[in-house]
């Protein structure tokens, strides 16, 4: 059965409606017995609704339109399917040729997406390699130089290599636009659409974007040919199984609130997002004095400090992750147990992105928000887009209100005044 969900740009959407029917296993999907066994090697008992749902369709060649949010496992939806498509037509490229591209908006995602491939396709044979700013590119040349077939690029740096006569893209079978919504953000759609020029008309084409803002959607319309439509979730809501609540609190309190919160072991690991790169170093900087393990990841760090820190709250040597925005989408690790919003963000669907890193590959998680007097509006945009009200945690307001003796002392003061009068007259 189908049903259709309307997105922003109005464009139908077709769903396949399975969460009321038994979900396939990888061995129903069509997926050769090497990608099964990796697949199996990764603990995925069954696919989630974005992989039942595209990995078919990219098997037979489709372009696809994926409206998804992070955490909905699309990163295995498209890669399983290329690795096996790859696979079964294997031809050389040759020097500084690519067969398949995946652009996608920051050095951490193209990171995991590269590792991503690298673990499904172990068993395969094939030559991947990851190429993003910020780092030297003299490793980057030598990967290009042998011929790729696969190719995980932030946008900026393939125009660079491709300037600089080091990538070679005629031989591109397969594009994958991966956060679209989040490159037209960070200004790299132009970026996108000159990589895209030097690329063959013919090919296969997979877009897919959280959110799909009318920019998205007329790019999608120029170079998607009569693409597969999926969407596993409703565009920017958030992910069902995060348990979300707001707290109230006065900004000199917010510090005292998260040292206080901290002391709850359940609290595992947890990523921490302030809006300023200054913030996040404060804040990551105070709990460190407090004897939290905590590190700061913003784009002002080198990607060495980058990859470290993230290492780190990967091996669950650090306990806490401070992050700015750059991070919301760009960090796919297990077992966060809670997302806590130092700052509110001022841009609404940045929380959406936020939260969605807990409560991954089905697990459950907490969102926690700080919000003082001057981000109620923040509070309510996000209210606003998510369409429903945010639990309130209230023993943030006893935090954020004055101690309960303060008030009676301050109601005797009168009295105690005339109380003095009265000794002087007599």
């Amino acid at each position: 059965m189908l049903f259709t969900n309307t997105i922003p740009s109005g464009a139908p959407v077709a769903i396949a409606a399975t969460r009321d029917a038994p979900r396939a296993s990888f061995d129903d999907l069509g997926l050769i017995e090497p990608l099964r066994r990796a697949v199996r090697g990764e603990n995925y008992a069954t696919p989630t609704e974005i992989q039942a749902q595209a990995i078919p369709s990219l098997l037979a060649g489709r372009d696809l339109l994926g409206c998804a949010q992070t955490g909905t496992g699309k990163t295995a939806a498209f890669a399983l399917p290329i690795l096996q498509r790859l696979t079964e037509r294997r031809r050389p490229v040759g020097s500084r040729g690519v067969r398949a591209l995946i652009l996608t908006p920051t050095r951490e995602l193209a990171a995991q997406i590269g590792d991503s491939f690298r673990a499904y396709g172990r068993h395969l044979g094939l030559q991947s390699a990851v190429v993003y700013g910020g780092v030297g590119q003299a490793s980057q040349v030598r990967a290009l130089s042998r011929g790729l077939d696969i190719l995980v690029a932030t946008p900026g740096r393939l125009l660079d290599l491709m300037g600089q006569r080091h990538a070679r893209l005629e031989a591109v079978e397969t594009l994958v636009l991966d956060e679209a919504d989040r490159m037209l953000d960070m200004g790299f759609i132009h970026d996108v659409t000159r990589i895209i020029a030097a690329l063959p008309a013919r090919r296969q084409t997979l877009l897919f974007s959280a959110t799909m803002p009318s920019d998205i959607a007329a790019l999608a319309d120029r170079i998607l040919s009569d693409p597969v439509r999926v969407a596993v979730t409703p565009v920017a809501s958030t992910v069902e199984t995060v348990e979300q609540r707001v707290l109230h609190v006065a900004r000199g309190d917010k510090r005292p609130l998260l040292d206080m919160l901290l002391k709850d072991g359940g609290i595992r690991r947890a990523l921490i997002f302030t809006r300023t790169k200054h913030g996040a170093d404060k804040v990551a900087t105070q709990l460190a004095r407090s004897g939290v393990s905590a590190n700061a990841i913003h784009g002002n760090k080198s990607q060495g400090a980058r990859e470290r820190a993230l290492a780190d709250f990967r091996a669950g040597r650090t306990r806490v992750l401070v992050a700015t925005d750059i991070a919301a989408r760009g960090i796919d690790i297990d077992g966060v147990t809670h997302v806590i919003n130092y700052d509110l963000p001022n841009i609404p669907e940045s929380y959406v992105h936020r939260i969605g890193r807990t409560a991954r590959a089905g697990t459950s998680g907490v969102a926690m928000s700080f919000c003082d007097h001057e981000e109620r509006a923040y509070l309510r945009d996000i209210e606003k887009l998510i369409r429903q009200a945010i639990p309130v945690m209230d023993h943030a307001h006893r935090l954020a209100m004055p101690a309960p003796a303060a008030e009676p002392a301050r109601r005797q003061r009168p009295e105690l005044r005339r109380q003095r009068v009265r000794r002087r007259r007599r």
